[in-house]
């Protein structure tokens, strides 16, 4: 491999004109970021405990940004799939455990927001949502596997930053108590399982193993390397620690004002009654206007979150990893079409959209930890800076503290259900493996010899 050139001050010096319309492939992870379940998350977090959870909202852009630039040096420093990577240098065994975490995920997450997205237009026009799942799904597949990645990152820019800019507005005709804001700040947790789940779920939508793992694979789309360093880290900051920070902010900041209430449960909250945050800026309309603020945020999540299965199996399996090989554009058109199942499902998509967010932060360490090890072995010629490995094991404990409480809060406190000792045994095996991951690598460091 040649020794890569990081030109980092052109974060800083280069044309960001330029940067502004080359940007791309942060802003596909950010859409799907800043999509229904995080929007479900926020808005709950603010209805039922008013500005208590600003710090985690404010923590959560920080540490997506944080992630997505530790994945997105692996990306640029081994120009592979993350996949590859792990095969070639952590081995076979490793690279399946990252594929069923990131499939997993995604899959349970798919559903859930496909779910949502037939729900909010069976409301929107009166249509079964079963009939709006089969019908969404066929055009998830038509457009991705007919047009690419690059349908995908078009929309998701466009979503991305009207979403932005409709809440934002809202705040201009929204109390705001700044002492409270103030007081939210203090990092703490509210007692109880739904402070656990909403607190994992915040956290859930901008570290998620997802956008961690889809990183590498929508900068080769975009045909970037070593060269497009301060670009990629434009990028990055751009979408997550802008975009999505104010995104995630406004909307908290609105529902904290106009939602809260000592009445409010995080499990009866709907989106019909989550669209009065909206009501001061759109009066009678705001119904209208926050659910199809949210079917935007679901279209233009369920088109990043659909590539992310299909890109680690056939990473994995060896095949291309764009539309040039018909392997890999039969499993997308698959995957797309298998989210209309998600149609199907039973229950208020609104508490879903946040279990499914807490359930993927449970999953979401190892994917970090795999991109720390990576990131300090032999995988990339310039390891990581003693900031940055820094940053990466605040990251590391902070997802698996919130992981951990969301666990011992919520599944634990019922092991009847069948849903809670699935998210058991799944946090026992991801804990497990990152312990035994990070434990090889500890191991490894100690027996190589050092430079004379």
């Amino acid at each position: 491999m040649n020794e890569p050139k990081l030109d980092v001050s052109a974060v800083m010096s280069g044309d960001w004109r330029g940067y502004l319309s080359e940007m791309g492939p942060s802003w596909v992870a950010g859409a799907v970021a800043a999509g229904p379940a995080t929007m479900a998350t926020v808005l709950t977090a603010g209805a039922t405990f008013g500005y208590a959870m600003l710090w985690v909202v404010v923590l959560s852009a920080v540490l997506g940004a944080s992630a997505q630039y530790l994945s997105m040096r692996l990306g640029l420093l081994t120009e592979d799939g993350i996949i590859a990577v792990v095969e070639r240098e952590l081995g076979d065994g490793w690279a399946w455990v990252l594929v069923a975490d990131g499939v997993l995920a995604a899959g349970l997450a798919q559903l859930v927001i496909m779910k949502g997205l037939a729900d909010v237009s069976a409301t929107i026009t009166g249509v079964d949502a079963r009939v709006w799942g089969v019908a969404w799904a066929v055009v998830l597949a038509a457009g991705l596997a007919g047009r690419g990645y690059r349908f995908v990152e078009l929309l998701a820019k466009g979503l991305v930053a009207a979403i932005v800019v409709a809440f934002l507005a809202s705040l201009f005709f929204v109390p705001i108590d700044p002492a409270a804001a103030v007081g939210g700040l203090v990092p703490r947790i509210p007692a109880g399982v739904d402070g656990a789940l909403v607190a994992a779920g915040i956290l859930g939508g901008a570290v998620h193993i997802t956008l961690i793992t889809m990183h590498s694979y929508t900068m080769r789309a975009r045909g970037w390397t070593t060269r497009d360093y301060g670009l990629a880290t434009f990028d990055v900051g751009a979408s997550m620690l802008v975009a999505f920070g104010v995104y995630s902010l406004a909307i908290f900041l609105v529902a904290a004002g106009v939602l809260h209430t000592p009445e409010v449960a995080a499990s009866d909250l709907s989106a019909v009654a989550a669209a009065q945050a909206l009501g001061p800026l759109a009066g009678a309309n705001a119904k209208w206007l926050f659910l199809l603020g949210l079917l935007g945020a679901a279209v233009s999540t369920l088109g990043g979150n659909t590539v992310v299965p299909p890109y680690l199996v056939a990473d994995k399996l060896g095949w291309g990893t764009d539309l040039s090989d018909g392997r890999y554009r039969t499993l997308l058109a698959g995957v797309a079409l298998f989210s209309g199942v998600g149609a199907f499902l039973g229950g208020a998509f609104f508490p879903l959209l946040v279990l499914v967010l807490a359930f993927g932060l449970v999953g979401t360490p190892f994917a970090i930890a795999v991109v720390l090890v990576l990131l300090n072995s032999d995988a990339v010629t310039e390891p990581n800076s003693t900031l940055a490995n820094l940053g990466g094991v605040v990251l590391l404990a902070v997802t698996t503290v919130l992981a951990a409480n969301f666990v011992r809060s919520r599944a634990l406190s019922d092991l009847g259900d069948p849903l809670s000792v699935f998210v058991v045994v799944f946090a026992a095996a991801m804990g497990a493996a990152t312990l035994g991951l990070l434990g090889k690598f500890v191991r490894e460091a100690v027996g190589r010899p050092t430079a004379a």
